[in-house]
């Protein structure tokens, strides 16, 4: 049987019930965050760029923003019976793509992005169950609504299973 992967675009998001596969190109500094509930095989990804939207007159892509992202993806789920009591969270990418001197975390994008993300799925009580964030490396993920696995590629690095 041959699965049905749904794409992700940056800064979108996208929920589905078992058996389809999400996926997503080219997380740099952005997070990809995958979220399972095991009893109802409900799946969720977003493509989170930035930590937050207040600094944004208006966000019309709210799902490029973790403070707005999470809550669409949660809120998304549940409509297909999730619950976010039940539902779990992986975690990749928040890379460092662009070196600097400067030892602040203004440049560093990718480590704002993984703590505001952290942040939201706190809220909401979810815990993570695995992640594969940081480094220097862009990575593809895709995620199965079946298992909850998640399948990272790394240039480099080759794909690996969390």
């Amino acid at each position: 049987m041959v699965l049905i992967e749904i794409h992700i675009g940056i800064a979108e998001y996208g929920v589905t019930k078992a058996p389809y596969k999400l996926a997503t190109l080219g997380l740099g500094s952005c997070v990809g965050v995958c979220l399972f509930d095991r009893t109802v095989l409900v799946a969720g990804m977003a493509h989170i760029m930035l930590p937050d939207s207040t600094s944004f007159k208006a966000a019309t892509k709210p799902a490029k923003f973790a403070d707005l992202g999470v809550p669409l993806l949660v809120r998304d789920m549940e409509r297909l019976g999730a619950r976010a009591s039940r539902v779990q969270a992986k975690l990749a990418g928040g890379a460092q793509m662009f070196m600097s001197n400067d030892k602040s975390s203004v440049l560093n994008i990718g480590q704002r992005n993984v703590g505001a993300v952290k942040a939201a799925l706190s809220g909401f009580g979810i815990r993570i169950l695995s992640e594969d964030v940081g480094g220097s490396v862009g990575r593809t993920i895709i995620f199965d609504s079946r298992t909850g696995e998640l399948s990272i590629r790394s240039l480099g690095k080759g794909t690996k299973v969390i």
